[in-house]
This record gives structure tokens, sequence and C-alpha cells, in this order.
């Protein structure tokens, strides 16, 4: 929806009485991510009636995986006209908040917290901003300036991950958030329901992801070669897409396991790619609570991890999965290795993951954790 058209509406409905808590979420798009997924799910299941949710889409496209499923929530959606410099966004943006008047401005993306904050100046709402990652990584990926600015305003930031708040307060930079709240991802329980293992056939392995560097794909491809020439029957899945695809075929085929490694693009059905799995990977050097190693959980799968993020939280070594270095090429392989030759291993790891996933990564309690963050940042529920 146009930025002047959304306006004049506002405008319109201003004076109406505000009844509940009306939140402003700020998120940079609505594509296929992990972060997109969450918001919806927030927005999706959160009490209509006493939270009036609305949201800021800071790059726009019309065709964004998101946008028609928030549409069809009713959930009122800003954008800005196109092209649009910096500038503009952020006033325009102000005026946003300051019609609205929402008692929380919740960005949803690190490189919106900033302007979460800008927005906010002078005004009653809370501003709260997001680390959806590490830290560090997320200031350097963001650059030097808007980095730093987004990490230290809003001063109240909610993390999705243990590990990345805790290396927060342990921060000696000023350029970091004063309070560190955390709000683990959820799931969709019924959807990311508990699959059937089959128990005979080739092994199938799959890593779920985008394919941009950070997640180091390349990893899984070069285990492929030694498991190979140990004989061992297996197929590797990567699905996601990305910027490497290219690269990361061609690095399969330069070694030698092109007809074991498949690189078949993004897909949005991921229950139905885990059914075929006998267990999962992922090999990433930066995350913040992962959603590909939670889905593979809930849908009764084993899972190697890189130590990254709240992975070790997630995956109970040895019951649930495994938990390897990220530079420890040799485990990851020689734990591939143990879950291709023991299916019976895969089928109790991959109920012991469903139960964990049962008791700690249902939607109740991450919509519970978010509001209780909103109170800790100091909204004061009506």
């Amino acid at each position: 929806m146009r930025l002047w058209e959304e306006s004049n509406r506002l405008e319109l409905g201003s004076a109406k009485s505000l009844m509940g808590c009306r939140v402003l979420y700020v998120i940079g798009q609505l594509g296929s991510g992990g972060s997109e997924r969450q918001l919806y799910y927030l927005l999706k299941n959160m009490d209509r009636k006493h939270y009036q949710p609305e949201l800021v889409v800071w790059n726009f496209r019309e065709t964004d995986t998101y946008v028609s499923k928030i549409r069809a929530l009713d959930v009122p959606l800003h954008s800005f006209p196109t092209p649009c410099s910096r500038t503009v966004k952020l006033t325009s943006f102000r005026r946003i908040v300051k019609q609205i008047r929402p008692e929380v401005v919740h960005s949803y993306s690190f490189h919106t917290n900033f302007a979460v904050y800008w927005a906010t100046r002078g005004i009653k709402s809370i501003p709260i901003g997001a680390v959806r990652s590490d830290l560090d990584w997320a200031k350097k990926g963001t650059g030097p300036l808007l980095g730093r600015l987004s990490a230290r305003w809003p001063r109240k930031q909610i993390f999705n991950s243990y590990a990345a708040a805790q290396a927060a307060l342990r921060s000696k930079s000023a350029f970091a958030p004063r309070l560190c709240l955390v709000v683990r991802n959820g799931l969709d329980l019924e959807y990311f329901h508990s699959l059937p293992l089959s128990t005979n056939g080739t092994v199938r392995i799959v890593g779920i992801g985008s394919l941009f560097p950070v997640k180091r794909w390349d990893r899984l491809t070069m285990a492929a070669l030694p498991l190979k020439k140990r004989g061992l029957d297996f197929h590797i899945r990567i699905v996601g897409d990305g910027s490497l695809r290219a690269s990361l075929k061609q690095h399969a085929q330069d070694l030698g396991v092109g007809d074991c490694v498949e690189f078949s693009g993004y897909a949005d059905d991921v229950p139905r790619l885990l059914a075929e799995a006998t267990f999962a990977v992922h090999t990433a050097d930066t995350e913040g609570c992962p959603n590909a190693v939670m889905e593979a959980m809930s849908c009764g799968r084993a899972v190697i991890s890189t130590n990254v993020g709240d992975a070790p939280y997630l995956i109970e070594e040895g019951k649930t999965g495994f938990v390897v270095h990220a530079e420890d090429h040799a485990m990851l392989i020689e734990r591939m290795a143990t879950l291709i030759g023991d299916r019976n291993l895969c089928c109790s790891m991959g109920k012991a993951a469903r139960a964990k996933a049962e008791r700690e990564f249902g939607l109740d309690r991450f919509l519970s954790e978010n509001f209780d963050a909103y109170t800790a940042a100091g909204w004061k529920d009506s």
C-alpha cells in the first residue's frame, strides 16, 4: 500500500477511541527468510482484540513471499514510494508513528533499529530493536555507520539467541544495547509435525537455508567427498536459493560429488522435504536461533549443527543430534558417518528431538515471551 494512501486512512481514523495496545512493527522486507516467518507467526497468533498491530516494510516488493500472507491477516501494511531516499523514508516513517501513536514500535530487522529510535524521539512510544544473529556480525553486515547506530539505539533490544545476548552483555563497546531481552523463535508444531522415518534405502541428508557465504554450505559439500570414498550410501540435498548457487554447484562438480550433492533451489514446503530426509545438517558460521534446526527437530529428525548461536541450546548432544565446532571438519564428517551408518540412532534421536520441540518450541511460549519483553521494556498492559 502506498504511503500517501495509508496516511489518509490514518488521519480519518485518528479520532477513534483506542482499544488495547497498538504495536507498530518494522521489517526490512517480506521475503522468504526466518525473520519474516517469525513476524508472520506473531501477527497471526496474537490476540487481535487486545493488540492492534500494523506493519511498515522498509524495502517493499509486491512479489515477496509474505506480502499476500500478511495482507490475508488484515494487518495494515505501510510502504514507501519507489524510488525513495533514506532521508525521505525516515521523515515519512516518523509521520506514520505520529499518526498511529503506537504504544510499542518494534524493529524486526537489525538495519531498521536506528530508524525506530529516531522516529520515536520525543514521542511516548517505546522503541525496541532487534538482533537476529551475532551482534558483531550484524554490525559488520550493516555497514560501519548504520551498524553502530543500530547496535546502540534503541537502547532496549530483543535477541532471538541467548548466546548472542550474552555476548552483547559482555561487550565493552559503546555501540551495544543497554537492555538485552531474549525471545527465542517459535514454530507451528501442527505444520511442522512428527514424520515417520524410512528404515531402509539410501540415507537422505538435507540442508535448508539461503545460499549465502554465512551458511557455509561448502562445508557440507566437502564432507561428501570422504564419505563417498568410504563407500557410504547417501544423498545430500541442499534446499535454498542465493548468490552462491552456481558456484556451490560447480564446487560439487569439481570435487567429484555432483552425483550425490543436489542443489534444488528454494522450496516452501519444508515438512515435505524433511519427510524425505533421514537427518539434517546445518553448517553456518553465525546464527541467532536457527529456524532450520528447530524445524528439523520438530519434524522428528536428528540434526548435526555447527556450534553457532543457540544451536548448542537447541540440540542435546548425543540425544537429539550432534554439535560440532565450526572449524572441525573431521568431526563433521565423523558425525555424519555415524548417522549414515545407524538408522536406529537416527530414529531415537528424532523422537527425542520432537519431544523437545513440543516442550520448548511452541507458539504459545513465543507469543508470551514477546509481550513479556515489551513489559520489561516499559510497556504497561491495559
